[in-house]
């Protein structure tokens, strides 16, 4: 990866974070990705892609995590999550997980926002400090939860479960600046959003792109309340009914 664009900010609270160790989980998408960082710097990356598999695979993922940089869960400063949007199920996995081990252990608990989380690695990659970036991750058919960020990461256009049409991004094309999108909602979108002034990126979400906000959230003490907090779900569950006919049913 490339030099982030934007080293002042993050480092500074790096530098007064200390060597705090986070455990990262992220499990919004498709891509179940545990990591475990020190002092800002990664120690460990886990990662399985294969869909539907978070409750199966996330807990071997720490483990191996723990194993690989030979510590353990009680020498942990803090749990950070990716805490959505994304997919429901996946989210509350990997919220069940995350709470888990904050309440067995004493440790506190991160939220990093997903969307931003996949604009950092998004930034890091292209290092164009004029550039928007705009993460996509997919919510089915033609809607992606997006948002839009500067190089700083501060958000410019709000979090949102987004029904993509040509038009949808137009006030943000000019002359001036890229736009540019990424993550797993943004394959879809080339065909109708290519436009003069728009690039797409190749960027898998993971647990890697969340050290530097962990870290930032560390440094500044921005815990979660471990009893209440809940994902950011932006849409209910996608629930099916059954085809089946059971015992007793009518018709």
């Amino acid at each position: 990866m490339k030099g982030t664009p934007f080293p002042a900010k993050i480092r500074i609270l790096w530098y007064f974070a200390g060597m705090s160790r986070i455990l990262l989980i992220e499990s919004a998408t498709a891509v179940c990705s545990v990591a475990l960082s020190e002092g800002g710097q990664l120690l460990s990356l886990q990662e399985v892609s294969t869909p539907n598999e978070h409750g199966k695979v996330m807990t071997r993922l720490i483990e191996r995590c723990m194993a690989e940089s030979g510590t353990s869960l009680h020498t942990l400063d803090a749990v950070a999550l990716s805490a959505g949007p994304g997919s429901y199920t996946a989210l509350r996995v990997g919220a069940a997980t995350a709470k888990g081990i904050c309440f067995a252990l004493g440790k506190p608990l991160i939220k990093v926002d997903t969307l931003q989380s996949l604009a950092w690695g998004m930034a890091a990659e292209v290092g164009d400090v004029h550039a928007w970036y705009c993460p996509m991750i997919d919510a089915r058919r033609m809607e992606v939860y997006t948002a839009i960020y500067n190089a700083e990461l501060e958000i410019q256009a709000p979090v949102q479960a987004l029904i993509v049409e040509p038009d949808s991004f137009d006030p943000w094309i000019n002359a001036e600046r890229q736009l540019i999108f990424s993550g797993d909602g943004a394959a879809k979108c080339t065909s109708i959003l290519s436009k003069p002034g728009t690039r797409f990126i190749d960027i898998k979400i993971g647990a890697s792109f969340m050290v530097a906000l962990a870290e930032t959230a560390f440094g500044k003490g921005q815990f979660e309340d471990v009893a209440y907090f809940s994902p950011t779900y932006l849409k209910p569950p996608n629930i099916t009914t059954s085809k089946k006919k059971w015992w007793g049913d009518q018709g």
